[in-house]
């Protein structure tokens, strides 16, 4: 019968102790209040069932999750309705979603953000899976349509799930929604700055196929009903029925709105199906905003969106976002139309009474 002392074993590891289960291999168990020792019996097939168990609690102990995944992301909720995208792996720990922050009727371009445009509704938490990986959450129109969500955290992305109801006997005048991103602390922003506009040469659209960053985007429109912001229509909107925001005659060449962290090390993108319209707003914020078109008595529809919190490896971003929205093609231009060409820059707003605005 042979025999080693842990000591023995211990002393022909040249790496340090966090290699110890790997060269120890099959003469010692790893489990929590159990000793080093040798079976004394002889060796057989299951001898490497230490040694596998012995890895796995050590790339837990080494990376602080199963199998290495350190950089999962989880979801969190809080009323009335607020998103939480969490990873400790990410520029300012979290990710807050104004989700969702408004439903809208359509002539909303030049109309009042309170009066007109926003539909009420009431957020509830169905559920959260034990992981933090599955949130349910269900939205009651004032109208009575009903929205249920579906979202699911992977390791680097967030997926959208939505079905929308109209169960009444009236039209809805639901057309589109916003999911309001904040970026601050993931762009390298605090909060108390005042400058609204510090964070946007770390925000991108794509533009003549590249990645382009919003201080090369030409031109930048000042003018609008509530300002500042920026709002770029795609060609399958009406220009009338966008965000209140100033509205850019430049349309990118898809759905695809992001940005890049402080440090340049991680990218923020969103993209939805079908997406009414890509909006650059006043707290640090971006959205590709979801389109519903507006429902009829007993109508369902179904719409999906996608988080991406990745590397910042564009080219990994963009073949992603192609396989994941193949019907999001490219519209670099904007059709000469009597009722598609982008009218040219209204004049300063007139003065009106303070009134809440969209973000």
């Amino acid at each position: 019968m042979r025999s080693w002392s842990l000591s023995l074993e211990l002393a022909r590891i040249p790496i340090g102790w966090p290699m110890a289960p790997l060269a120890l291999g099959r003469w010692v168990w790893i489990l929590p209040g159990m000793f080093p020792f040798q079976s004394a019996r002889r060796p057989n097939y299951l001898d490497h069932v230490p040694s596998l168990r012995s890895l796995c609690l050590w790339i837990f102990l080494w990376t602080g999750s199963p199998m290495g995944q350190a950089d999962s992301l989880t979801l969190r909720f809080k009323a009335p309705h607020w998103l939480y995208i969490e990873g400790d792996h990410l520029p300012g720990k979290s990710i807050e979603v104004n989700y969702l922050e408004a439903y809208c009727r359509a002539g909303s371009t030049d109309a009042d953000w309170v009066k007109h445009t926003v539909i009420p509704h009431r957020a509830e938490l169905i559920s959260l899976s034990a992981d933090r990986k599955t949130l349910k959450l269900r939205d009651t129109l004032e109208d009575g349509v009903v929205v249920d969500h579906t979202i699911r955290a992977g390791t680097d992305d967030v997926d959208f799930r939505l079905v929308a109801h109209n169960p009444g006997p009236k039209r809805s005048e639901a057309h589109w929604a916003q999911a309001c991103v904040r970026l601050g602390d993931f762009t390298g922003f605090p909060a108390s700055s005042t400058n609204l506009d510090d964070y946007l040469p770390q925000c991108f659209l794509i533009m003549s196929n590249r990645v382009t960053r919003f201080p090369e985007i030409q031109p930048w429109v000042k003018a609008a009903r509530y300002v500042p912001g920026q709002t770029w229509c795609p060609r399958h909107v009406p220009r009338t029925d966008v965000n209140p925001r100033p509205l850019s005659p430049v349309v990118p060449d898809d759905g695809l709105i992001g940005a890049f962290s402080g440090d340049g090390q991680w990218l923020f993108a969103t993209a939805w199906q079908p997406y009414q319209e890509l909006f650059q707003g006043v707290i640090r914020c971006l959205h590709s905003d979801l389109r519903l078109g507006g429902l009829q008595p007993g109508e369902t529809k179904r719409i999906r969106g996608r988080i991406y919190l990745m590397k910042a490896d564009t080219q990994a971003l963009r073949n992603r976002y192609a396989g994941d929205f193949p019907e999001h093609r490219p519209s670099r231009t904007v059709p000469q139309t009597a009722s598609s060409k982008a009218a040219p820059p209204s004049p300063p707003p007139t003065r009106r009474p303070p009134q809440k605005s969209p973000q």
